[in-house]
Order: structure tokens, then C-alpha cells, then sequence
């Protein structure tokens, strides 16, 4: 039979958080792959681990991913680390699950902490529904097609920012979307660990002036109901009432339907385009 792959979260700061059951799996595993040996190794003293470790990170990732299922197979128990947190979010392990499943290896999570989801909870934004964008693509292309995808996105936003970037990525964001809510989670689950809630235009100002230090995670409100509403109508502004129910009964609609639509999408009652119809119908 063969072994298991074990996707063990590591604390993102504070060593507390690391989980009973992540020291006992890492000690019992055969083999250790860590995202960085040298960084992982202080973590492993701290809590007297002893099991043999191997690198895998971004840069051998399918070469080093195929020795670790071939050993998986042969019966090996393998536990994958990264340098603070969740393996797979944000940081290497999707490509070797996906390794894993496709040779039939069992895959399972010891859970932990995440950057993403501490950022979430204290950011005091809407926690219901939220789109996890981790960094910003460094391609400009790249970047200026997620960032158009992210212009209308309801859900709460988190993403992920190196302090130097910090400022630029803000006012990116603020030219973008204009002053949402906005939280910068700084140093979470650290001694200095802050939360900086105001509006992107505003955090881009404070921290032009108040350098940052470690990494962020930046929580933003998504794009309201009423915005959304707010812009559908303004779209229609350029159209007359009489165009704008011409428009719809040239797509297949009844009179009836179209001035119902029209409506609708002007944010009137259907009685108000029925009388304007009325008064105009002769000119």
C-alpha cells in the first residue's frame, strides 16, 4: 500500500498556534518536505522534531514532486511544510496534490493557520462570501486583467502584499475602486500585529507617510448592491425612455414587457414610463 501525503499547516507568526496533532504527525511521518529547509529547521528544534527533511518549493516543485510520489508509493508516510502557514494556499503543494491523486496516493490536511482567513476574521468586513486573490500577478497585463475582474466583485476581497509594494498596490487599488472600506492586516499573531481600517484612498496616504513592516493582508469590501444598482441606471442615462423600450421590443419583448424592463433598469415606477410614452407619442 502505498503511503500518505500529510499537508501540514505551520503557525504564521506566533508558535502557539502550532496544533497538537501537526507535532505529532511530523514527528511520525517518514520523510519531511519543506518549503525551505534552513527556515523550517528552527521550527522543528522548537518542538524537538527529528524526522529527515527535503526541500520542495516553487522551483523544483514537478521534478522533486515525482521523486515524492515514487517514494509515496513505495509506502512512505510524507508530511509537506511551507515557511508559515497552509501548504497549497498561496504557497507550494496544489502541483503535488494534483501528483498525488493522479497516482492514487492519499492526500489528507492536519489544518492550521492561514494568513488569508486570520486577515478575514479581524478585518471586521463582511466574512459571508470573499474572493482570495493572494498577490497581485507581477505581469502587467496580468495584473490589470484581474484587478478589471475584481472592479465589479461583490464578495469581500483579500489579498496578499510584501510591505515595499504596499503603497503602490493601495493606490493601484484605490484608482481602481475609489474609497471602499478597506483593512491592512500587519505582523498577525506577532507582538506588533496591527489592523489598519479606513478607505484605500486614506490607507495609501498613512502608509506613504508610515513606512511599513511585514507582510500584509489587505481586506476589501466588495462592491455594494446599490452601487451595482447605481451604475446599471447610469448606464442607461446616454438612452431616452422611448429608445430605451424601442431597444427592448427590438430584442423580442411585448410593449408591456418592455416598459416593465425599462423601469426596472431606470429605477421608476412602470406607471412613470407608461405616462411619459403617453405624452410624447406624438413627437
Amino acid at each position: 500500500m502505498s503511503g500518505t501525503l500529510y499537508l501540514c499547516a505551520t503557525p504564521i507568526g506566533n508558535l502557539e498556534d502550532m496544533t497538537f496533532r501537526a507535532v505529532r504527525i511530523l514527528k511520525e511521518v517518514d520523510l519531511i518536505a519543506a518549503e525551505d529547509t534552513r527556515n523550517s529547521l528552527k521550527l522543528l528544534n522548537h518542538f524537538d522534531i527529528r524526522t529527515p527533511m527535503t526541500s520542495y518549493h516553487e522551483y523544483n516543485k514537478y521534478d522533486k514532486g515525482r521523486k515524492l510520489v515514487e517514494q509515496l508509493l513505495e509506502g512512505k508516510d510524507i508530511a509537506l511544510i511551507t515557511d508559515a502557514g497552509t501548504p497549497g494556499i498561496s504557497d507550494p503543494g496544489e502541483e503535488l496534490v494534483q501528483m498525488c491523486y493522479e497516482s492514487g496516493v492519499p492526500v489528507t490536511a492536519v489544518p492550521g493557520a492561514a494568513a488569508c482567513i486570520t486577515g478575514l476574521t479581524i478585518s471586521g468586513l463582511p466574512t459571508g462570501r470573499f474572493a482570495f486573490e493572494a498577490f497581485l500577478p507581477s505581469d502587467k497585463k496580468e495584473r490589470e486583467a484581474v484587478l478589471q475582474e475584481l472592479k465589479d466583485e461583490q464578495r469581500t476581497i483579500v489579498l496578499y502584499e510584501a510591505p515595499h509594494r504596499l503603497v503602490k498596490t493601495l493606490e493601484l487599488l484605490s484608482g481602481l475602486l475609489g474609497a471602499r472600506k478597506v483593512s491592512v492586516c500587519r505582523e498577525l499573531t506577532k507582538r506588533h500585529e496591527t489592523v489598519y481600517r479606513s478607505t484605500l484612498v486614506e490607507a495609501a496616504s498613512y502608509y506613504a507617510e508610515n513606512a511599513p513592516k511585514g507582510e500584509c493582508v489587505i481586506v476589501i469590501e466588495g462592491l455594494s448592491r446599490q452601487e451595482i444598482e447605481r451604475k446599471e441606471r447610469e448606464k442607461w442615462q446616454d438612452m431616452g425612455i422611448g429608445e430605451h423600450v424601442e431597444y427592448y421590443m427590438a430584442l423580442g419583448m411585448d410593449k408591456k414587457g418592455a416598459m416593465k424592463q425599462t423601469a426596472k433598469d431606470r429605477g421608476m415606477q412602470k406607471r412613470e414610463v407608461y405616462n411619459y410614452l403617453e405624452k410624447n407619442k406624438d413627437k
